[in-house]
């Protein structure tokens, strides 16, 4: 077995161990960024990367959102299907990585990207390849601790977020990753966080709206 897939079986082996217990790590409602936004665009297909127990995906859904859910833990995907049936809708949830899923180009008018942490060395790819999956003039859709944030987890840990800068985002790397968006919305801000077990206390975040274009160059 070599490094990657010893650090991949460290980090499934994490997200199942905080997803295997009968409470919402992170709550049953959706992220208050998420809603806000989700209400301004139109209803259409939605993917949500590292949807974790399926509180935003579940939220879409039940706006009318054909919804499309990934993430590398089977104990998430069980509770976000409860979820999805508590709720009455329907979540399309799959377990793997991103390269080893089956997302076309040009599938989703909205991408959601809701505290999704993906290790420091594959985010930025992440985020690139997602550009692919969104169609033009769809939305991407971001909130997620910035590199300040290590200031308030170090502080507070029931803020919860990520302890190590390179696995947090600045300004300039949203705009490094999605460089072909219209920034309809881009700001650090301090907020605070009421969000099951693990999102509690002040904390420093990035939020992004964008709109991906086709630019002529």
């Amino acid at each position: 077995m070599d490094d990657s897939q010893k650090l991949n079986n460290v980090w499934t082996a994490r997200w199942n161990d905080r997803y295997s217990s009968d409470e919402f790590a992170y709550g049953e409602a959706p992220n208050n960024y998420l809603e806000e936004q989700l209400k301004k665009i139109s209803v259409g297909t939605i993917l949500f990367p590292a949807e974790g127990e399926g509180r935003n995906a579940v939220f879409a859904a039940k706006l009318g959102w054909s919804v499309s859910a990934f993430d590398i833990s089977n104990e998430g995907r069980n509770k976000a299907i409860k979820l999805a049936k508590k709720n009455s809708v329907i979540i399309d949830y799959e377990i793997g990585e991103l390269d080893t899923l089956n997302f076309k180009s040009e599938q989703f008018d909205a991408v959601a990207l809701i505290y999704a942490h993906f290790p420091a060395n594959i985010k930025s790819i992440y985020h690139k390849s997602f550009d692919r999956f969104l169609k033009t003039d769809g939305i991407i859709i971001f909130e997620a601790f910035s590199k300040n944030h290590i200031n308030y987890v170090n502080t507070n840990e029931k803020v919860g977020g990520p302890k190590d800068t390179e696995s947090l985002f600045s300004l300039d790397e949203i705009k490094s990753d999605f460089p072909n968006y219209e920034i309809i919305e881009l700001e650090e801000k301090e907020i605070e966080l009421r969000e099951g077990l693990y999102h509690n206390g002040l904390g420093s975040v990035i939020r992004f709206v964008g709109r991906k274009r086709v630019f002529n160059h």
